[in-house]
């Protein structure tokens, strides 16, 4: 069983809103990140994680939550459908038995939005298998500590209990 929040495009996901490619450009932009930590300036954190967020809550997850992450991650991602050869984010989407697997999304997500989550649910074909979705309303990409978060929480719960 398996719950993924807000999670990345998996290999042959072409899905690449322009929201997603304007949240990632402060590290795509410039190919030597793909080989360090790169940091968000406030502007570009908040519109990635924190945009539905009021100014004092997302100026306090930013003091909070914000580290310079892997550029590997995201250029790993951003080449995954032309690199030659499986990538860190293939994923053998006709694999017979595979676990329920619930995609949460938060509606207003700039960095990986309910597309990307849809997207990554419709590649998955083992006949058989539990594959949904789920967008949450009003939400955006940092929604495990925004505000209501239980909501999320206790839908995921119940989700993975009704499918064990």
């Amino acid at each position: 069983m398996g719950v993924a929040i807000n999670s990345a495009p998996t290999e042959g996901v072409a899905v690449v809103p322009l929201s997603q490619i304007r949240s990632s450009f402060p590290v795509l932009k410039n190919p030597a990140n793909r080989h360090r930590a790169v940091g968000l300036d406030y502007d570009h954190w908040r519109y990635a994680f924190t945009n539905t967020f009021p100014e004092d809550q997302a100026r306090a997850a930013y003091e909070r939550y914000h580290v310079p992450a892997s550029g590997s991650i995201f250029w790993g991602s951003a080449l995954a459908n032309i690199h030659p050869g499986h990538t860190d984010t293939h994923v053998d989407y006709r694999r017979p038995g595979r676990a329920p697997l619930l995609f949460l999304s938060g509606e207003h997500d700039h960095l990986m939005p309910p597309r990307v989550q849809q997207s990554n649910a419709h590649h998955y074909k083992a006949e058989g298998t539990v594959t949904e979705v789920r967008v949450f309303p009003g939400r955006s990409h940092l929604m495990p500590a925004q505000e209501g978060w239980e909501e999320v929480a206790d839908h995921a719960l119940d989700w993975a209990l009704a499918h064990v």
